[in-house]
């Protein structure tokens, strides 16, 4: 079929990239977000699917918004059979889900119904799912409701992070969204409507949203801080100022620890929480780079009785 593929960040080049090397297919053009700034110079850099289009020879369009006549045009011109979608990152008008004759077929990264929305690793991981995928589906006008194509299965590890699980899913994902492409080609696959059981919204994650609520059980900030790394990154508050943290680990002998309090040792730094301490990993103070908890709590000459969240 030839193809014109949507997709915007560095968790879609693995499926560019696959359908490029399958050999079956001819990927016309590549859609992605427009340039946005980056850096501490804040210049315009193009997204990494942009990047891996242009190293392949392939072309670009970039349309500020996908309703736009200009690149309708162009996706009209080009006149796709097929558009395989990775994480776009913009609703696709009507206008252009009507171009292609069999439509737009998104890789999302979830077991749908489940987790239907912009997050669903992150939020697979702070629900302590144990099993998660991918679906590949028919683009409709809902929110990631279409008709399913195919799915592959993945195991959520107990210390993974989403950044770690979605690393995994778009190499697997990469896979079936070539296969879908080949069985729709082929007229061997069809799609199948989605159960009506079993939906769950997955939102995209704020800043506020990754904050440690240090009440809560060792369980619940564990999820949170593995599901919040690497973006939008879990926080807590010290003398003000916020604090980055990375993965923790459970320290279920220590239950002498008042939520959010610290326990300062020569090479461990213990945090309470509302169940049992939790020995805390990196840390980012604000303005400064990551390191090892113990290397900043020498550093920052804690005072006893310091306690997180405030």
């Amino acid at each position: 079929m030839k193809l014109v593929f949507a997709g915007t960040p560095e968790v879609a080049v693995p499926a560019l990239d696959a359908l490029i090397a399958s050999g079956r297919h001819e990927v016309a053009a590549v859609v992605t977000r427009p340039d946005a700034t980056a850096g501490r110079g804040r210049k315009l850099v193009a997204s990494p699917v942009a990047e891996r289009a242009v190293a392949a020879g392939i072309e670009v369009l970039k349309p500020a918004r996908p309703r736009d006549e200009d690149f309708l045009d162009r996706l009209r011109e080009i006149d796709p059979d097929c558009c395989p979608v990775v994480a776009y990152g913009a609703l696709l008008p009507k206008a252009a889900l009507d171009v292609p004759a069999r439509g737009w077929v998104n890789l999302h990264f979830s077991l749908l119904p489940a987790w239907r929305g912009a997050a669903p690793v992150q939020h697979a991981v702070m629900a302590g799912d144990e099993v998660t995928g991918a679906s590949t589906f028919l683009i409709e006008q809902g929110l990631d409701s279409g008709p399913v194509y195919g799915v592959v299965t993945e195991e959520i590890r107990p210390a993974d992070t989403s950044g770690d699980l979605l690393g995994r899913l778009a190499v697997s994902g990469a896979g079936l969204l070539v296969a879908t492409m080949d069985g729709i080609a082929d007229g061997r696959l069809s799609a199948r409507p989605q159960p009506a059981e079993g939906v769950t919204i997955a939102p995209k994650l704020t800043v506020e949203d990754a904050a440690v609520d240090w009440n809560t059980p060792a369980l619940r900030v564990d999820r949170l801080i593995r599901g919040c790394t690497p973006a939008p990154g879990a926080w807590t508050l010290i003398g003000g100022e916020r604090l980055k943290l990375g993965p923790v680990a459970p320290v279920p002998e220590r239950t002498d620890l008042a939520p959010g309090e610290l326990s300062v040792g020569k090479n461990a730094v213990l945090v309470g929480t509302g169940s049992h301490a939790v020995l805390l990993g990196d840390v980012q103070p604000q303005g400064k780079k990551r390191m090892p908890a113990a290397d900043w709590s020498r550093g920052t000459h804690l005072p006893a009785g310091t306690v997180l969240g405030r």
